[in-house]
């Protein structure tokens, strides 16, 4: 219903709803009413998360409803007409949870090797933005999954336990990215109890990371800093004897807790994340993607520009994040560097350079674009206050992503 509205009109709207006046509104979250009607019209730009937390919660509705999340999947060649709710149907099977009625799909588990090379193609596939493809692909390797975890035994069943836990994470990631942040929810919690069963504790710190990123992406900023806190806790005695696979997830755990802080508006918190990521990233000694993580300085830099976003810090990212060189890490990391790049020139009133930085990402990865928020947002702010007819680039950009 609120599809076609600016973050600001939906505020309006779920306020009217409410029945508040904008005083009231504007005393919850300790600013004025001349501040949030400007909000409401377009004349400030809202996209600090935390800010959005702090109304969503004055209005108890999530922050989805005022980012306009989920968005619906489009029907491509990858995806097929099996998206999201084939996926959801699949986490949501109650005989996962009861065991009722289960049986297994074939009487032998698919080879183990096999496996690996299902969940090589999917991560890859994500890392690529081919998000229709990999919720598509979900929906039929997940039960195959599943199997080879039920019917191996000993040291195998431990193996399939964690595939199946690096699967659910990565369906956790791509519903995310699609603002499914529920089931995403969802898909790590099951996650995280398969990675326990495989005793691994790379994969353990793996799933913690992604049920981190969950809490994030609900807005319980607070709690997924501490759990963040608590991974970091529990991999540090690995850390001496560990690989780098296991440096790469401590890392890039470490981003999540940076990026949770900053949007709790801890100062300090992220700050001390951020710097402690950038030790394992000089441990690694460059930029890898050990178990998918992109993990590596350059993806410690892309984290301090979006925090500095987060932060308000809209200078630092203007200094730091057009020039940052993003082609050492996979295309999904590189646009929402994009993105980010973006939204800092925007704010600094650079609207062509931030129209070019979207397009260019959108180049290389358009699914990515159509479905972040932050595009979305952006693009339709920019037709709303435009000046006379917007460009045709614009006018463009603005029908391909559903906000013209």
């Amino acid at each position: 219903m609120t599809a076609e509205l600016t973050v600001g009109e939906r505020i309006a709207w779920y306020r009217q709803r409410r029945g508040f006046s904008q005083e009231v509104l504007a005393g919850f979250v300790g600013r004025t009413a001349d501040w949030l009607g400007k909000v409401e019209n377009g004349r400030i730009e809202l996209d600090r998360v935390s800010v959005l937390r702090h109304i969503a919660r004055a209005l108890d509705v999530t922050l989805g409803d005022l980012l306009s999340e989920p968005s619906l999947m489009e029907w491509t060649p990858d995806s097929g007409q099996e998206t999201v709710p084939a996926l959801r149907a699949v986490l949501m099977d109650y005989r996962q949870v009861s065991g009722l009625g289960q049986k297994p799909i074939n009487d032998e588990p698919v080879a183990l090797d096999v496996l690996r090379e299902d969940l090589d193609d999917v991560w890859s596939a994500y890392q690529e933005s081919r998000f229709g493809y990999v919720t598509n692909r979900l929906v039929g390797l997940i039960p195959t999954m599943k199997d080879a975890a039920s019917l191996y035994d000993g040291d195998d069943r431990r193996v399939a336990s964690g595939r199946l836990a690096l699967t659910y994470q990565v369906a956790a990631s791509v519903l995310t990215k699609l603002g499914e942040a529920d089931l995403a929810w969802g898909a790590s919690d099951r996650g995280i109890r398969e990675a326990q069963a495989s005793q691994n504790p790379v994969i353990v710190g793996s799933l913690l990371r992604s049920v981190a990123h969950s809490l994030l992406s609900t807005g319980a900023f607070a709690e997924a800093s501490n759990l963040v806190q608590d991974t970091a806790d529990y991999l540090e005695p690995h850390l001496k004897r560990g690989g780098s696979s296991l440096v790469s997830v401590y890392g890039t755990a470490l981003l999540v807790g940076a990026m949770a802080a900053a949007r709790n508006e801890d100062r300090s918190g992220s700050r001390d994340f951020l710097d402690e990521a950038d030790r394992a990233a000089r441990r690694l000694g460059g930029d890898h993607n050990r178990l998918w993580t992109a993990f590596g300085p350059t993806n410690v830099s892309i984290h301090r520009v979006s925090t500095a976003m987060e932060l308000g810090d809209v200078q630092i990212a203007v200094d730091l994040g057009p020039d940052l060189d993003t082609s050492a890490v996979p295309t999904e990391r590189r646009v929402r560097h994009s993105l980010e790049v973006a939204r800092a020139l925007s704010t600094t009133n650079k609207r062509e350079l931030a129209l070019a930085a979207i397009l260019d990402a959108e180049r290389i990865a358009p699914e990515q674009v159509r479905y972040h928020y932050l595009s979305r947002h952006l693009v339709q702010m920019w037709v709303r206050t435009q000046k006379g007819k917007p460009s045709h680039q614009l006018a463009g950009l603005a029908q391909r992503l559903n906000v013209a």
